[in-house]
């Protein structure tokens, strides 16, 4: 394995635009998947993650952009899958535990066990639950789930897609590459910001079975048809052979020799707060 190199930039939280959830759509990157999305003046956390470590095994290299005392009055928290770089248990008892969770399909009774009392929402492949007017759509991606105490894909992996108001925001979880992409996109047209992993893909004989690259994160991203891309799971936990700043090079690179647009891709900073501006 490469040395890690250098992490993802981090800066200070701003916690008044955090908390700002009247204004445009916005987003703020905790690091590596974990994301504070604001839509239609509601806010979701998306697989929190605030430990030092995971697994035992992958140590964070740049601290937590935000700690659970931070966070806004929250509508729902999401959870794409049950891999411990996605679902933390300590993170999310940290959690208002009036927030309600919402899961794949199989993976509640897991939860139920660990953390009583806990309203769970768990959705199928397209399945599509309403809070406070947020509509979430649980939809499908090519990976796999495995936790202690459950067996291979006993319980879905996916993705979301939150809308409300006009305007629609697709986290993809983790995936490979996969012709769900472009369904995704049309079952969903005029989608505003995909958040699309980018890392983790070295060697590739492997780890392609299970994770994007960046070229194949960035033809993820066109087959969507989203008018922006936020690039995620990199600079934060090194998981494979790759170092934590080449995913968002080769990125860059890829973007630029196909001419695409570059304010149509949103580099995050952890810590930072990202106004999703429609154009």
């Amino acid at each position: 394995m490469a040395p890690p190199g250098l992490p993802a930039d981090r800066v200070p939280a701003d916690l008044t635009l955090l908390r700002h959830l009247a204004g445009p759509p916005q987003a703020t990157w905790i690091g590596h998947s974990s994301f504070v999305l604001s839509l239609a003046g509601h806010a979701v956390l998306i697989d929190p993650v605030f430990a030092d470590r995971i697994g035992l095994l992958y140590p964070r290299h740049v601290a937590p952009g935000l700690l659970p005392e931070h966070l806004p009055p929250l509508a729902a928290v999401l959870l794409s899958h049950n891999h411990y770089d996605h679902l933390d248990l300590p993170s999310l008892r940290a959690i208002d535990p009036a927030v309600p969770l919402v899961v794949p399909a199989g993976l509640a009774s897991y939860l139920r066990r660990r953390l009583p009392g806990r309203r769970l929402i768990e959705l199928a492949w397209w399945e599509t639950t309403s809070i406070q007017g947020l509509q979430i759509t649980f939809v499908p991606a090519r990976h796999w789930s495995r936790r202690i105490g459950m067996g291979r894909n006993c319980s879905l992996w996916g993705g979301y897609v939150l809308a409300a108001e006009g305007t629609s925001l697709y986290y993809a979880g983790d995936s490979a590459w996969f012709e769900g992409f472009a369904e995704i996109g049309r079952r969903f047209p005029g989608l505003d910001t995909a958040f699309i992993p980018i890392g983790a893909y070295t060697p590739g004989w492997f780890m392609e079975h299970h994770h994007l690259n960046p070229e194949q994160a960035g033809e993820a991203f066109v087959q969507t048809g989203a008018r922006r891309l936020v690039p995620m799971h990199w600079g934060t936990f090194q998981m494979a052979d790759e170092s934590l700043r080449e995913p968002i090079v080769r990125l860059q690179a890829w973007w630029q020799g196909q001419g695409l647009p570059a304010q149509r891709l949103l580099i995050p900073q952890v810590g930072a707060t990202r106004v999703l501006i429609q154009d």
